[in-house]
């Protein structure tokens, strides 16, 4: 005759993990891949939109040419050269607009871009 016994203590392998923990873990590696990528996602995102918000206000292209500022000269006389007798204040902004300026004050020997 045989006799058979019956394990009453649960196994670890059938016991369920506590909630709110994961079992994954991941290594310092893993971590900074995943950070990495995040990186790259979110830099990926911000050109796209730089790119997008760019084209959606340009109406054309700007032939532009370049100069470079004499000393004694100002952005008025400048903008007033190239506006043909049109609105020297018009240019003058298209000029700051053009070249990223925030005042008018210009430095001898800058290269200034100058709409056509």
């Amino acid at each position: 005759m045989s006799t058979m016994t019956i394990d009453q203590l649960p196994h670890r392998a059938t016991q369920r993990a506590p909630r709110g923990r994961s079992t994954v873990r991941l290594t310092r590696r893993g971590r900074v891949v995943v950070f990495g990528l995040t990186l790259l996602a979110l830099l990926a995102l911000a050109f796209v939109g730089a790119g997008l918000s760019g084209a959606a206000g340009e109406q054309g292209h700007l032939v532009t040419h370049t100069i470079t500022v004499a000393p004694g000269d100002t952005l008025w006389d400048i903008a007033s050269q190239a506006s043909d007798g049109g609105d020297v204040r018009v240019m003058e902004q298209e000029i700051k607009d053009l070249n990223g300026l925030d005042s008018g004050m210009l430095i001898a020997g800058q290269h200034l871009q100058i709409p056509s």
